[in-house]
């Protein structure tokens, strides 16, 4: 006795069309109406039918005059065809709600040394998140980044901004706190008795950028108002190279309190008056408004906001022990 049960496992062989018009002749229970659901002519979907019994080698409908009757091998092959289609259909959800992976270059601008363990942690998941994104980083003094961000010339910028041009959308990432300090080789330094008018006379290791109108001219006019008459001795627009003048024993000078506390600690620095410090400067994420967009660079821009939103500013400041998100 031949096998009742129609042998599917030649399903290269096996065409998948016949399949779906078979499904439709069940659901219609009549040839005509299923020619009618697929537009297509009566002897088409005959003669579908029969290829499908062919390479099946079984039948599937027994038709005898009005009576239309779908055979034991018909209701497997039925079921059979709907969970193919079933799947089909769940697999093409899946892939319509998945996202297209972003792949391409980023371009930063970023100011020099970022102390942030907030920072470090969200470049380790965007990579995890998008590891066909390339990123070339730039360090530059935060008044060139600022100018050229505005030239669209990178995807964004992290730098200190006092004045936030138009065409410039932004997001604080760090509220830095400026203090002054000494070096290990300064006169001054692991003197407790201090007071601000001990240092009026002292010279001065700057940024280069601290200038009158310029990202962190805060520090100018502090020195300004209080009154101090030490030159500037010494400028680099880097952060590790205005640490090593200092340390050096070049002068006083300021630095963000958050990005030198392992130099505290270790004895190379000495935190000098006022106790409140001398300002706050913000280093912002910059992007141009108006500048067209790769996904990668969608991509970036949004994953860092809303990575950094997770996060109050206490945290972003932290150098070592935040956990990632």
């Amino acid at each position: 006795m031949k096998n009742t049960h129609p042998d599917l496992r030649g399903g290269d062989r096996l065409d998948w069309n016949l399949l779906r018009t078979f499904l439709v002749i069940v659901r219609e229970r009549s040839i005509s109406g299923a020619a009618a659901k697929l537009h297509l002519t009566q002897s088409a979907v005959s003669q579908a039918l029969k290829r499908l019994e062919e390479q099946l080698d079984r039948r599937l409908v027994e038709r005898h005059n009005q009576a239309f009757t779908v055979t034991n091998a018909g209701e497997e092959v039925c079921r059979a065809a709907e969970a193919i289609y079933g799947n089909v259909a769940q697999l093409l959800t899946d892939v319509s709600q998945t996202e297209v992976e972003a792949t391409g270059r980023i371009h930063l601008l970023v100011a020099s040394r970022i102390h942030s363990q907030v920072y470090d942690n969200f470049w380790a998941r965007f990579h995890q998140a998008y590891p066909r994104i390339e990123v070339q980083m730039d360090v530059l003094p935060s008044s060139e980044i600022v100018t050229l961000m505005q030239q669209r010339a990178a995807t964004a910028g992290i730098a200190l901004c006092r004045q936030m041009p138009k065409r410039l959308d932004n997001k604080v990432f760090l509220q830095q706190r400026y203090a002054l300090f000494c070096g290990r080789n300064h006169a001054l330094f692991g003197r407790q008795d201090l007071r601000i008018e001990d240092l009026m006379g002292e010279n001065f290791v700057s940024f280069a950028s601290d200038a009158l109108g310029d990202s962190l001219s805060p520090l100018t006019i502090f020195r300004d108002q209080r009154g101090f008459s030490g030159r500037v001795v010494a400028t680099s627009t880097q952060h590790d190279e205005v640490k090593r003048l200092l340390i050096a024993g070049f002068g006083i000078g300021c630095l963000p309190e958050h990005s030198v506390r392992r130099d505290l600690a270790e004895g190379r620095l000495w935190r000098l008056p006022p106790g409140e410090g001398v300002c706050s400067v913000d280093l912002h994420l910059l992007w141009h408004r108006d500048a067209p967009r790769s996904p990668a660079e969608t991509a970036f821009l949004t994953h860092f906001r809303d990575y950094i939103d997770g996060f109050t500013m206490a945290e972003r400041l932290a150098s070592d022990n935040v956990p990632p998100r």
